[in-house]
């Protein structure tokens, strides 16, 4: 067994100090399990990747910028039939967010959202009327770390026009209302190795921000969910990410009920410095995987 690690090429620029750096957290797990392996860059198109039995994937994190080409490595991928921890096929069908439209249509809540096609402007007064609010949040349907993440304002969102026109016509996007209740109280993280829960974290914005992510400037607490919680969630790993090694619930409990924001499957930070049995968990779920 000879297993390559799927990282990317500008390795670091993705990453923020006082967080540390989980491609070197598996490369000391792996060490540990006695795994032939090599960090490879999945861009880099000198790597022979038929001398691998398998590929784990761990931080394409650049994937969003360079999408139809991370498309054609992952069909690239699929016809050399390397196995490829999570799946291929689930990857790329979870690299664009409209997959959450599918798991609304069967029965779970999601932030309600309107799906924008590339070069269309939907009628944006209507949308705040269809969310009944007063702000909405515009974000690619291929990204990651809030990249071209837009709020704008009922009262002044024409001041923006051009800027959304400019955005809308680049690439597919979509609306959602903004959720106060993530600004406010934060975002739950729950991580899975091997379909089982292993630890769970709050994100909380900075103040003044609607951006939970560490680079800017939120705040990651470790928490312990509810039975409730890790029940329903449970079941959006069942039918969504069955037979994955990693997965990541990212959402929002609003009275009693979880809006569900990403299911991330491809490159999630697993915030295992916020747990010891998580790093435990992660290292017991690759053992368990590759059979080591």
């Amino acid at each position: 067994m000879r297993i390559a690690v799927i990282t990317y090429e500008a390795k670091g620029s993705y990453a923020i100090e006082d967080v540390p750096d989980e491609d070197k957290m598996l490369e000391a797990i792996l060490s540990e399990l006695g795994v032939v392996f090599r960090f490879e860059i999945w861009s880099d198109t000198s790597v022979d990747w038929s001398s691998y039995s398998h590929l784990l994937m761990k931080s394409p994190w650049d994937y969003f910028d360079r999408y139809p080409e991370f498309l054609a490595w992952c069909q690239k991928i699929k016809t050399l039939g390397i196995p490829v921890v999570n799946d291929i096929d689930l990857i790329i069908r979870n690299s664009d967010k409209r997959y959450l439209q599918e798991i609304e249509d069967c029965g779970f809540s999601i932030v309600p959202t309107i799906f924008n096609d590339k070069g269309q402007f939907p009628d944006i007064e209507a949308c705040f009327k269809k969310f009944d609010t007063d702000q909405i949040v515009i974000k690619p349907t291929v990204s990651g770390g809030a990249k071209n993440t837009l709020k704008i304002q009922r009262n002044n969102w024409r001041e923006q026009q051009g800027q959304i026109q400019n955005l809308l016509a680049s690439e597919d996007f979509m609306l959602q209302p903004f959720v106060k209740e993530v600004a406010e109280i934060g975002e739950v993280s729950y991580l899975f190795f091997n379909e089982k829960f292993s630890h769970a974290v709050l994100k909380s914005a900075k103040l003044g921000e609607f951006r939970v992510q560490h680079f800017f400037g939120g705040q990651i607490h470790p928490i312990d969910p509810t039975l409730i919680e890790l029940v329903y969630i449970q079941k959006i790993i069942d039918d969504f990410a069955s037979d994955t090694l990693y997965a990541r619930v990212d959402g929002v409990w609003i009275k009693g009920v979880f809006y569900l924001m990403e299911l991330e499957l491809i490159e999630p930070y697993l915030f295992l410095f916020t747990s010891k049995e998580g790093r435990e968990n992660y290292k017991n779920a690759i053992r368990e995987r590759f059979g080591v």
